[in-house]
């Protein structure tokens, strides 16, 4: 899954591709690279990021997606908003990929429900600029999944299809370092509830722990395609980067590997 921010405040790319024509050609650039899907948001979740209001966030993501849709793209849109996601599906969306797995927004699991779109639920406690205050957990692969498993619920009975959804342990939201690093640890323990999982590291700042004191936001691609090669190891449905290039490259070493301890 190939990320395109269209806003101006993303922490990594914010304003690269805030144009709609700027963004549709990132877009099949990353298409290029590899990427099967394209995320499109128009809204910055990264820490302390302010909301955007539901009308300008469709005024970015809407003419992106119907282009993308129109080129034959697969495309998702990255919203917390019930309205957005609507606008997004008349658009050409095919995916619901909601950080908030329907906290956000009370309509939005009656709405992906009726969409009959596949609907990403990731882990989530509270907004950008609360989320890093709920980083408690007494155990956080329990916790989390216990918590994605009341998501499940509420989403199954909002009318949501079960072979709709795919869960996302929300690297990064509600998280510590350490938190994050048991989690890609037991990633597989998330795939043992019986739904797709779709893993979010790129570019992370938990990444830099990996890093020179000094390294840059792109130098955490590297990282990041490592962390692809874990998070398919462990039965993931998707990864969602930045770099496509870097993670494609990476996975088709693994595939290869895979392939060759199979042959003769």
């Amino acid at each position: 899954m190939g990320v395109l921010n269209v806003t101006p405040d993303s922490f990594s790319d914010g304003g690269r591709w805030a144009s709609t024509d700027a963004a549709v050609a990132h877009a099949l650039d990353l298409r290029l690279q590899g990427a099967d899907l394209i995320d499109v948001g128009g809204e910055s979740t990264r820490p302390g990021a302010g909301r955007v209001a539901p009308a300008e966030e469709q005024s970015r993501v809407i003419p992106v997606i119907a282009e993308l849709a129109r080129q034959g793209l697969m495309v998702s849109v990255d919203t917390l908003n019930a309205n957005t996601a609507v606008a997004a599906a008349a658009a050409g969306a095919q995916i619901i990929n909601d950080v908030s797995g329907g906290l956000a927004d009370p309509r939005m699991a009656s709405v992906a429900a009726r969409s009959g779109l596949t609907y990403v639920a990731m882990h989530w406690r509270a907004h950008a600029p609360k989320m890093d205050d709920l980083a408690v957990y007494g155990d956080v692969v329990a916790d989390v999944r216990a918590e994605l498993s009341a998501r499940v619920d509420a989403l199954t009975a909002a009318g949501l299809r079960r072979e709709k959804i795919v869960l996302d342990p929300g690297l990064g939201f509600s998280k510590l370092p350490q938190h994050n690093w048991r989690l890609l640890a037991h990633l597989s323990e998330f795939a043992d509830l019986g739904f797709p999982v779709m893993v979010g590291a790129s570019r992370k700042r938990f990444l830099a722990g990996v890093l020179p004191a000094d390294a840059g936001v792109l130098e955490r691609d590297l990282p990041t395609a490592v962390v692809s090669v874990l998070a398919a190891q462990a039965g993931a449905w998707a990864v969602r980067v930045h770099d496509v290039a870097a993670t494609r490259a990476a996975l088709n070493v693994l595939a290869l590997a895979d392939s060759a301890r199979m042959g003769p």
